[in-house]
C-alpha cells in the first residue's frame, strides 16, 4: 500500500513539473512565432513564467526568435524536477543523464504543444472558423509558421488543406527518432521525461 502511494505520489509530481514545464515552452514558442502579446492567454502564461524567467532574461537576451532565457529556464526547471524525484527514489542521479532527460523533456513539450494546437487548429476550421476568440487567435499565431512552409510546398486541393497531415507526420517523427533517441540515452531517468 505504502509503495503504490509513493508511486502515485511520484507521479503526481512529475505531472506537476511537466504542467509548468507545458506553461514554459508555450512562452518560449509564444515569443519565437511572433504571437500577440496582449492576448490574455500570452498575458497570463507570461504572468506565470516571469517569478522564474524575467531575472534571467536581464542576463541571457533573446536571439532573434529564440528566448534563450526561457529555454534555459525550461532545462534547469525540468532537471531540478528530475532530480528531485531521482532523490526520493534512488539518489542523484549523474549530470550527464540528467540533461539529455531534461533536453528530451523539454523536446517533448514543444512537440505536444505544437501537436495539441494542431488538433485544436482543425477542430476549430470546422466548427468556427472565422473565431476571434484570443484562444483560437492564439492557436493560429502559434502553429502558422510550422503551417506556411508546407503550405508553400503542398497547396490545398480544392478546400482541403493537406498541411496538418504533412506536420503530423513531421512530429511523429521527430518524436520517434529524436525524443526516443534521448529517452534511450537518459537509460533509467526515461520514464521521467
Amino acid at each position: 500500500m505504502g509503495s503504490a502511494l509513493g508511486d502515485t505520489g511520484i507521479m503526481l509530481v512529475n505531472t506537476l513539473i511537466n504542467l509548468y514545464l507545458f506553461v514554459l515552452m508555450l512562452r518560449f514558442l509564444l515569443h519565437a512565432s511572433h504571437a500577440d502579446y496582449y492576448n490574455p492567454i500570452s498575458q497570463a502564461i507570461v504572468k506565470a513564467t516571469s517569478p522564474l524567467v524575467a531575472p534571467l532574461q536581464r542576463i541571457l537576451r533573446p536571439a532573434g526568435p529564440i528566448d534563450i532565457a526561457t529555454l534555459v529556464v525550461a532545462l534547469l526547471f525540468k532537471m531540478a524536477g528530475i532530480a528531485l524525484i531521482c532523490m526520493v527514489i534512488f539518489g542523484f542521479p549523474p549530470i550527464g543523464l540528467l540533461a539529455v532527460a531534461a533536453l528530451a523533456g523539454v523536446v517533448n513539450a514543444i512537440l505536444k504543444i505544437y501537436f495539441f494546437a494542431m488538433i485544436i487548429m482543425i477542430i476549430l476550421s470546422w466548427v468556427a472558423p472565422q473565431s476571434g476568440h484570443p484562444g483560437a487567435l492564439l492557436v493560429f499565431q502559434i502553429t502558422e509558421p510550422v503551417m506556411a512552409p508546407v503550405r508553400r510546398v503542398i497547396p490545398a486541393i480544392g478546400m482541403i488543406d493537406l498541411s496538418p497531415i504533412v506536420v503530423f507526420l513531421l512530429i511523429n517523427v521527430l518524436d520517434s527518432f529524436l525524443v526516443g533517441a534521448l529517452s534511450r540515452a537518459a537509460g533509467p531517468l526515461a520514464p521521467l521525461i
